[in-house]
């Protein structure tokens, strides 16, 4: 089974203009994550997929694999498809370009999730963790899943869910985190398919996965990633870096 990193990475940032262009301690947020993911030894190759002439000729001549994206696209899953598409590729793992401090345990269990899958009956694994805290749980910014009894994803959603009518029934709540491995062939497909009502609705692209059928294979993790979406969040980033 070949397995790939792909690491979608766009210039243009709504809260955060070339953030990955952004020095940390001497390199670059985009080129500390590609080496950071070379350094898990988790992939047979590791490329940065971009629209910007800027962030791959920053990888390139750092001695990187960088694919430049023909089209404009509106979801991550679009941009690393058409970048896949003729790649000979099983499994293709979604690394976020903005989290250079790139923690191995949750990318090993979804990797680990098609070591495991001998029927092939799963399409995606991604991961999820817990929360309890009311306003974590109420914030529409943070993804919502629930699961069946095989750890398979039922719905993605920025509302509540499940709806806490009744209390104290041992409803666990489960944040979504954005870390995905897909086969190479759902890939595809959600490339040919178009948007349905559900993913326009909610603005989720995982819920056009849902709505044509495939199966999302959920991990429980207690990671939580470091992204670098503002210039505080920088700031932090390099104060860890220096500890």
């Amino acid at each position: 089974m070949k397995i790939i990193a792909v690491i979608p990475a766009r210039y243009a940032s709504t809260r955060f203009p070339a953030k990955l262009m952004q020095d940390l301690g001497g390199k670059t947020v985009i080129l500390r994550t590609y080496e950071a993911a070379i350094t898990t030894k988790l992939f047979d190759d590791v490329f940065v997929v971009t629209d910007s002439d800027i962030i791959f000729q920053e990888i390139v001549s750092n001695g990187g694999k960088a694919i430049k994206s023909i089209k404009e696209h509106e979801s991550g899953s679009d941009r690393i498809a058409e970048a896949v598409q003729n790649l000979d590729v099983d499994i293709v793992v979604n690394v976020q370009g903005d989290e250079p401090f790139i923690d191995v345990d949750p990318l090993q269990k979804v990797i680990d999730v098609f070591k495991n899958d001998v029927v092939r009956q799963v399409d995606l694994a991604s991961v999820m963790r817990e929360i309890t805290n009311e306003e974590d749980i109420n914030n529409p910014n943070n993804v919502k899943v629930v699961i069946d009894q095989n750890d398979f994803a039922l719905y993605f959603s920025r509302s509540v869910i499940p709806y806490p009518r009744e209390k104290n029934v041992g409803v666990r709540y489960f944040q979504h985190i954005g870390i995905y491995a897909f086969r190479k062939q759902a890939l595809l497909d959600f490339y040919s398919l178009p948007m349905q009502s559900l993913e326009a609705s909610e603005k989720l692209e995982q819920l056009r996965y849902l709505e044509f059928g495939k199966r999302i294979k959920m991990v429980e993790t207690s990671h939580v990633g470091i992204g670098i979406d503002t210039p505080e969040d920088l700031d932090k980033a390099r104060e860890l870096l220096n500890k």
